[in-house]
């Protein structure tokens, strides 16, 4: 089967879908999924969004994201994320997106090694929530077409320029889809681990595709592991214990009841810490306890947590609940320009496949879906021909 259209999008996360959303209605848009439409890691994102909270935040969320990433960011993306913030959110809710408010207001949480409160939620189930909204806004477009269980197996190089993919259907149809501009938002690498909160379906295709073509990659070692996810003795994907778990109070413990560790440190330092008590204390895992946390601020801000804990055993309004690392992020990746370009013409990359610099050696917490969505655009914009630029002046204080 052959295909001709203008932009093929590889990935239907946030990265995929608002890219989509950005490109302009005259333009022919196909989109491919390996799996169903909710199988995205997007989907499963718990904690969160950040966002600038008004002037005077700036450089305290810039140092924050510099200070999680080792220092190793790129700064001029760290800036542009973050100045676009706000516009991002009221994109959003433009779009329907419905954040948690508190007296009328936008509420905030803290995750770990923020320095103040900065994230807008949906219960713990954030990601969802977002992705669901930008789906159901891509599907009302009549440009866009939408083609699940479909894997790009390779990309079709003209002139040493991207145009377009090779796919291949669940019934074995082989596809060749020419465009014009290609976005790879085809999400992480967790289903090459044996440990990974990530979808298994997503193994990093785009980053060995881009291999073979010579296409610039960087800081493939760049992984981070989440600190704490339910441990179970049963194979599969594991289920994340959000960090704005531990922004609203939740400690670690070992086994006996000891804290180890400042529970708001980066994750990387919280990581550690973790596999060190358990080689101490010779365990699989060590306990988190919500004892801190308001019971009614449990049932209503976690309660897809709360759920998914009660479906293997425990009620974490009662008791501690055992948590273990695990694959989680992927801040390596497709090397891309501040456009979201790529080292080949035609080619874009956003999303966890793409590394802009934003996250250095270690990501912020809910610095993942913001970054996914302020690069999906301006890799729109410049296929679009609009001029991608952020406010050199920053929003107005509580301006959201």
């Amino acid at each position: 089967m052959e295909i001709k259209t203008d932009v093929v999008i590889v990935g239907t996360g946030v990265g995929g879908a608002f890219s989509a959303l950005n490109l302009p209605e005259d333009k022919q848009i196909l989109m491919i999924t390996k799996s169903d439409l909710e199988s995205s890691d997007s989907f499963l994102a718990q904690g969160g969004i950040c966002v600038l909270r008004d002037d005077e935040d700036y450089e305290g969320y810039f140092e924050d994201t510099m200070r999680a990433g080792h220092y190793e960011n790129r700064k001029e993306s760290v800036d542009i994320m973050i100045r676009s913030s706000q516009e991002i959110i009221h994109n959003l809710i433009e779009y329907g997106v419905d954040f948690a408010k508190k007296d009328g207001n936008l509420a905030f949480t803290r995750e770990g090694a923020h320095s103040r409160p900065r994230i807008l939620f949906h219960e713990d189930i954030t990601g969802k929530e977002i992705t669901s909204k930008l789906l159901m806004h891509v599907k009302k477009r009549k440009n866009v077409q939408i083609h699940e269980y479909t894997t790009m197996t390779d990309i079709i190089v003209k002139n040493g320029k991207c145009a377009g993919i090779l796919a291949k259907t669940a019934d074995g149809e082989e596809m060749k889809i020419y465009a014009q501009d290609t976005i790879f938002a085809s999400g992480g690498i967790g289903g090459r681990y044996q440990h990974s909160t990530n979808f298994p379906h997503l193994t990093g295709d785009a980053l060995d595709i881009s291999r073979k073509h010579g296409i610039r990659l960087e800081h493939l070692d760049y992984v981070q592991i989440h600190p704490t996810t339910l441990y179970s003795s049963k194979p599969g994907r594991r289920f994340l214990i959000s960090e704005s778990v531990r922004g609203e109070g939740a400690v670690l413990y070992n086994k006996d009841g000891e804290r180890f560790v400042n529970e708001l440190l980066p994750r990387d330092v919280v990581t550690k810490a973790i596999r060190e008590q358990m080689e101490k204390d010779g365990t699989d895992h060590v306990w988190l306890s919500m004892e801190n946390i308001d019971k009614n601020t449990i049932l209503e801000h976690f309660p897809n947590i709360c759920e998914r804990c009660r479906e293997e055993g425990y009620d974490v309004t009662k008791e501690w609940i055992p948590v273990v690392p695990a694959q989680h992020y992927f801040m390596g990746g497709i090397w891309v320009d501040s456009d979201s370009r790529t080292s080949m013409e035609h080619l874009y990359a956003v999303g966890e496949t793409s590394c802009n610099g934003v996250h250095g050696a270690n990501r912020l917490a809910s610095n993942s879906l913001l970054e996914s969505l302020v690069f999906a655009k301006r890799a729109a914009h410049k296929i679009s021909g609009v001029k991608n630029a952020v406010n050199p002046v920053l929003f107005c204080k509580e301006a959201i």
